[in-house]
C-alpha cells in the first residue's frame, strides 16, 4: 500500500477561514513506522506514532483510531495501522471544522460537513465520542474565544452539559486546565471562553471562585453593569482590546474574587474584598500551578487595584507608599503591567469602555521622579552626616518623597476617575 499524506486539523480550517496558521499537521494513511523511519522521519510521542519530517520539521502522525478505556483524557487505547482509513482518522476528531483533510494536490476531504459549518459559523462535534476526552470541552471554549462569530450547536452544548454531569472535567489535571485557560485568555474575546464554560456548568467545577461572581451586585454609581460576573467579562475583553500580555489578563481574571465571598447582607458594598481576593487568587494559582509572573502580578493587582484607582487624590507620601507596596521601585516594568490591569478594570464597565484612565497618566512620571533620585549619593551624604542603619534608609525615602512631591507640583493635579473597585 502506498502511503498518502494529508494536511489535517487547524491548518485546513484556518485556510478556509482565510486566517494565518502557524504550523501544519499531517496524517499518513497506509504507512508503517518502519517506512517513515526509512525515509528519514524522526519518531516522537510515546502514546501513538508521531514523526517529524526530516526537512520541514512538521509533524506527521499515522492514521489511527482510538477507544476509551478509562476515565479522564489519558484513558485511551490507540490503534495505528496501514489499514486505518482517512475517514476513520477524521472521525475521532473533536469538531467538524477540524475534521477536514487536504490532499497533497489540494483536494479537500470533508466527510462530516465541516465546510458547511464554517460557512454557517457553527461549532459542532463530530460524534458522541467527543465526551470521552474532557480536554475537548476546554478546547471548544477556547476556540469560541478565538472564533468570535461562531456559535455552539445546541446538540453540542447539550453534550457538554452531559460531560460535566458525568464528572469528566473533574479528571482534568491542573497543568492541562492552565494551558487551555492561558490560550483562551490570550484570544480575541476571552469572555466567550468563560461564558461558554459557565453555560455548560464546567466553570463551577474548574473555577468555582470565578463562577460565584455572577449574581453578586456592585455599587451602581461605579458599576452601571452592576453584576460582578458581567463586569469581569468586560474587563477581560478590555485586556484583549489593549493587547495585554498573559500576566495582566490573569490578574484581571482574579482581581475581584473576594467579592464572591462578601455576605449578601453587605451587598452591594464589598469592604475588604481586595485582601480576600488576594488570598483566593493565591489559592487558585497554587491549585492550577500558575506561572510565577502571573501569580505575582495577580497578587499585587488584587491587593492594590482600589488604591491605584484612587491614586489621583494621593499626596507624595501616599504615592510613595503605594509604589513601595507594589515593589514598583525595584520592578518598574511590572508596575506598568499593574497599571494596565487596573486600566482594564476601570474601563471594563458599561458605557465607560473608552474613558481615559487618569492613574495611568499620573503615576508613571511620579515613579520616574522617584527612580531618578541618586540613592547612592543620598546615602553617602547621610553617612557623612553621621547617620547609620535605618536612618540612611529614611534619608533615601525622604529624598524620593521630595522628588515625587516636586513632580506632582510640576504636572499639576489630575482629576480622579473614582473608585471602580
Amino acid at each position: 500500500m502506498t502511503a498518502r499524506f494529508y494536511v489535517v486539523g487547524g491548518a485546513v480550517r484556518d485556510a478556509l477561514l482565510g486566517t494565518p496558521s502557524s504550523d501544519r499537521d499531517w496524517v499518513a494513511v497506509g504507512a508503517t513506522p518502519d517506512e517513515l523511519l526509512a525515509q528519514g522521519y524522526k519518531p516522537v510521542g510515546k502514546d501513538f506514532p508521531v514523526f517529524i519530517h526530516p526537512r520541514t520539521g512538521e509533524e506527521v502522525a499515522l492514521a489511527r483510531t482510538e477507544r476509551k478505556t478509562a476515565p479522564g483524557y489519558h484513558g485511551f487505547l490507540f490503534h495505528a495501522a496501514p489499514e486505518v482509513t482517512l475517514e476513520q482518522d477524521l472521525a475521532r476528531r473533536d469538531l467538524t471544522i477540524n475534521a477536514i483533510a487536504q490532499a497533497e494536490d489540494g483536494a479537500l476531504i470533508d466527510p462530516f460537513g465541516g465546510r458547511l459549518d464554517i460557512e454557517a459559523r457553527v461549532l459542532r462535534h463530530v460524534s458522541d465520542a467527543f465526551v470521552e476526552d474532557p480536554v475537548r470541552l476546554l478546547r471548544l471554549a477556547r476556540l469560541a474565544a478565538r472564533l468570535v462569530d461562531f456559535t455552539v450547536a445546541p446538540e453540542t452544548m447539550a453534550l457538554l452539559r452531559r460531560m460535566v454531569a458525568a464528572g469528566e472535567v473533574d479528571a482534568l489535571v491542573p497543568e492541562r486546565v492552565w494551558q487551555e485557560l492561558a490560550r483562551g485568555l490570550m484570544s480575541a474575546r476571552p469572555s466567550r471562553m468563560f461564558t461558554l464554560l459557565r453555560e455548560c456548568g464546567a466553570l463551577a467545577r474548574l473555577l468555582p471562585e470565578v463562577d460565584r461572581l455572577w449574581g453578586v451586585p456592585q455599587p451602581p454609581e461605579h458599576h452601571p453593569e452592576i453584576d460582578t460576573g458581567v463586569h469581569l467579562m468586560l474587563v477581560l475583553d478590555q485586556c484583549a482590546r489593549l493587547a495585554a500580555p498573559l500576566p495582566v489578563r490573569w490578574a484581571a481574571l482574579v482581581h475581584d474574587l473576594g467579592k464572591g465571598t462578601t455576605p449578601p447582607e453587605q451587598w452591594p458594598r464589598h469592604l475588604g474584598h481586595e485582601g480576600r481576593s488576594a488570598v483566593l487568587a493565591r489559592r487558585l494559582a497554587d491549585r492550577l500551578r500558575v506561572p510565577t509572573d502571573c501569580r505575582e502580578l495577580a497578587d499585587v493587582v488584587a491587593r492594590e487595584h482600589g488604591n491605584v484607582h484612587r491614586s489621583t487624590g494621593l499626596d507624595a507620601a501616599a504615592v510613595l507608599r503605594l509604589f513601595e507596596r507594589c515593589d514598583a521601585l525595584r520592578r518598574p516594568a511590572r508596575f506598568a503591567q499593574v497599571l494596565q490591569a487596573c486600566e482594564c478594570d476601570s474601563r471594563g464597565r458599561s458605557g465607560r469602555e473608552h474613558e481615559p484612565y487618569a492613574p495611568a497618566l499620573r503615576l508613571p512620571p511620579l515613579l520616574q521622579a522617584a527612580l531618578a533620585v541618586d540613592t547612592a549619593a543620598v546615602a553617602a551624604e547621610a553617612v557623612a552626616r553621621g547617620r547609620t542603619g535605618p536612618a540612611i534608609g529614611e534619608a533615601v525615602h525622604a529624598a524620593r518623597q521630595a522628588a515625587v512631591s516636586a513632580a506632582i507640583a510640576s504636572i499639576g493635579s489630575v482629576g480622579s476617575v473614582g473608585n471602580s473597585a
